[in-house]
């Protein structure tokens, strides 16, 4: 096929002009027509000029990091975010500066085999891939970029969760409880003793609060209502103290500093 004057631009036997370049790794084909040498060589730097928008546009596309370190920064909830940062700075060895639209399965597939080797769960390691999940989920619904473009355009990719063998739970046993407590350090003791006799996560029982007390005049004792925002299921809570947490000296209970009675009361 004849070449012109313009390396990249052919003329075939039909007398039409083509343009078959290669630019920065980028093959460039257009088969014009029978146009002039002129016309072809504008259409040319036209096409050479959009392949250059299209590599600096990819070159600067937010990142994995950049999306993560985004949820962070607009959570709203301190408690939750904590856990996430923890999520995102194992994940981020994996594929922190992977661009959104390289993240699927396959990329993850390393951090699941090296997560599954340290000996930690598949409910572990699934709360690690529900933060990426929520991560380009948001990248693709709600982050923009400043002309309006989705960090992540497209539909997201569907994380594949692991199969989950979950135990069933129990009560701790008094003969549990005793071969624990002793291994605790005194402060701790108390907490888990309190934890244990009401049921409350580690969060609720250290930002317990007074205000939250309402007296039950008919039992002669009070209920503490946790609100929404402090329990993860976004509901209020009723806690009700039977006597080993009662016994925990109550003037102490709001700040996690508990006082623990000598005997062992029935639960």
């Amino acid at each position: 096929m004849p070449r012109t004057r313009t390396p990249g631009i052919t003329i075939n036997a039909a007398s039409e002009r083509i343009i078959d370049k290669e630019h920065r790794s980028v093959r460039i084909y257009v088969r014009l027509g029978p146009v002039g040498e002129e016309e072809a060589e504008q259409r040319l730097a036209a096409e050479i000029g959009r392949v250059e928008q299209e590599l600096q546009r990819k070159a600067g596309r937010p990142r994995f990091a950049d999306a993560a370190t985004r949820d962070l920064e607009e959570s709203h909830d301190l408690r939750s975010a904590d856990v996430t940062a923890w999520h995102v700075r194992l994940l981020s060895r994996y594929i922190g500066t992977l661009e959104l639209h390289r993240i699927h399965d396959r990329t993850l597939e390393g951090f699941i085999a090296d997560r599954l080797a340290e000996g930690v769960t598949a409910t572990t390691i699934n709360r690690s891939l529900e933060v990426v999940r929520t991560t380009l989920n948001r990248a693709a619904r709600a982050y923009r970029d400043d002309d309006g473009r989705p960090w992540l355009e497209g539909m997201p990719p569907l994380i594949t969760m692991l199969k989950e063998t979950r135990r069933l739970p129990y009560p701790i046993t008094w003969e549990e409880q005793d071969r624990l407590f002793p291994k605790l350090p005194a402060r701790l003791a108390r907490m888990v003793l309190f934890a244990v006799n009401t049921g409350l996560r580690d969060s609720n029982v250290c930002g317990l609060q007074w205000t939250w007390e309402v007296p039950v005049p008919e039992i002669g004792r009070s209920v503490f209502v946790i609100p929404p925002e402090a329990f993860k299921s976004k509901r209020p809570h009723v806690t009700i103290f039977n006597d080993v947490a009662w016994s925990s000296n109550a003037d102490n209970i709001p700040s996690g500093s508990f006082h623990i009675a000598g005997e062992r009361l029935p639960r």
